[in-house]
């Protein structure tokens, strides 16, 4: 899986956490130090000196790259070495070698990564909704005590919400959570990742939310507190992360909180919550104290508490399940190359300036017609998926006019 994942970039720190001082971090099981030099350009080294082992942690950020506090090496963002004070003016030993690095970037206040094999780095990916109007992205990492993959299957049981978010401790969602959806899970193009449709009767509208998830590690949610009493077309996201592994027993998500009218019309989120180890969501990292983690659990709590590593042979999967044991199949197979097209179709674009995604939420007025409700909350999130997947070759205003022309005639036909 760590090989499957260094085929992409990885966020690995927060841009406003290099500052005058380097940031040790550990990435996939790899320990390493992000800096920023004198000019500004981002470094990620690998964390030990190459000439006696001192952590560049305490180094020294300079004109040009990191120095070694030990004897005053001096590395380049890309590992070349520049000065090695102490040997003689004509040795050669700095050309001779290259330090340990990674290509690094940085994005909208968020530091990325290519661990992968030299030379084969794809394209750094720019989403649809990275480009939303009036969207102001927030980045942010939240530590997690686990293993990766029992934090990314989370948003792939939508049935969570029902009971941990809305009964078991309090109501931490708004109302419109409380009842159980109809939910289907459905594989996108070239088993390059998945989306759950999610569909609730409230009154006399119908919400369709779909989540889009990405092989390996990226998920987008939608819209954290939805207005669900009036009709809302193509509302987009209110959360992009990555869920990087640390090692195999912890993990950070790391990526952005969204902030608009549309994905947040009430003003309920906070961007000043928002920032190293914090998010503005209750329940979402271990910052309380324990008897308060303990009386109101949130999902951190029933994330880290099935064990560092998931046992999966101990599980009782049921009906419900379904969007995680398919999660989990697709990550087989794309580590087993049995989906040769996972990796390529993920990261490139659909023909236009941008990688479109599947993440909304639409609220549509669709009173209930009389017969079986539940079916009709399945036909409308079908119809809705498709909607969402046939906008794939528009981009922008015209994307969104196409899915909001759509979603007004569904309206107009009940």
């Amino acid at each position: 899986m760590g090989e499957l994942m260094r085929r992409y970039w990885q966020p690995v720190c927060l841009s406003e956490e290099l500052k005058d001082l380097p940031k040790a971090v550990r990435v996939l099981n790899e320990d390493l130090v992000a800096f920023r030099d004198n000019s500004g350009e981002v470094g990620i080294l690998h964390r030990h000196c190459s000439h006696r082992g001192t952590s560049l942690e305490y180094g020294i950020v300079s004109e040009g790259g990191l120095r070694c506090c030990y004897h005053g090496w001096l590395f380049a963002p890309d590992g070349t070495i520049l000065e090695t004070p102490g040997e003689p003016p004509d040795s050669r030993l700095k050309d001779s070698f290259r330090h340990g690095a990674y290509p690094a970037r940085e994005h909208m206040g968020l530091v990325f990564a290519y661990m992968g094999a030299p030379g084969e780095e794809p394209e750094f990916p720019i989403f649809d909704t990275y480009e939303e109007p009036d969207d102001r992205m927030v980045p942010y990492s939240v530590w997690h005590d686990c293993n990766w993959l029992q934090v990314q299957e989370n948003i792939m049981d939508p049935i969570h919400a029902c009971f941990l978010h809305m009964t078991m401790s309090g109501q931490q969602l708004s109302e419109s959570f409380a009842g159980m959806p109809e939910l289907e899970f459905y594989e996108t193009e070239g088993g390059s990742g998945m989306l759950f449709v999610t569909s609730r009767r409230v009154d006399e509208r119908i919400w369709v939310r779909t989540n889009h998830a990405l092989l390996p590690n990226f998920l987008q949610i939608g819209p954290i507190f939805p207005r669900t009493n009036m009709s809302t077309y193509f509302a987009r996201v209110g959360n992009t992360r990555w869920c990087v592994p640390i090692d195999n027993n912890q993990c950070v998500l790391m990526g952005w909180r969204h902030f608009s009218d549309l994905v947040d019309p009430e003003g309920q989120g906070r961007e000043e919550l928002c920032g190293p180890n914090s998010i503005d969501l209750f329940g979402q990292d271990g910052n309380r104290t324990y008897e308060e983690r303990q009386r109101e659990p949130g999902d951190w709590e029933a994330l880290i508490g099935q064990r560092s590593i998931a046992v999966h042979a101990l599980e009782h999967l049921g009906v419900h399940d379904a969007g995680v044991t398919m999660l989990r199949r697709l990550l087989r197979e794309a580590v087993r190359s049995e989906i040769p097209d996972a990796v390529a179709s993920a990261q490139r674009g659909t023909g236009g300036p941008h990688i479109n995604t599947f993440t909304q939420d639409a609220v549509l007025k669709i009173p209930p017609s009389g017969g079986d409700d539940r079916t009709l909350l399945q036909e409308v999130g079908r119809k809705v998926f498709d909607t969402v997947m046939e906008s794939v070759s528009y981009f922008g205003d015209e994307r969104r006019a196409f899915v909001r022309e759509r979603y007004q005639e569904m309206e107009r036909s009940a």
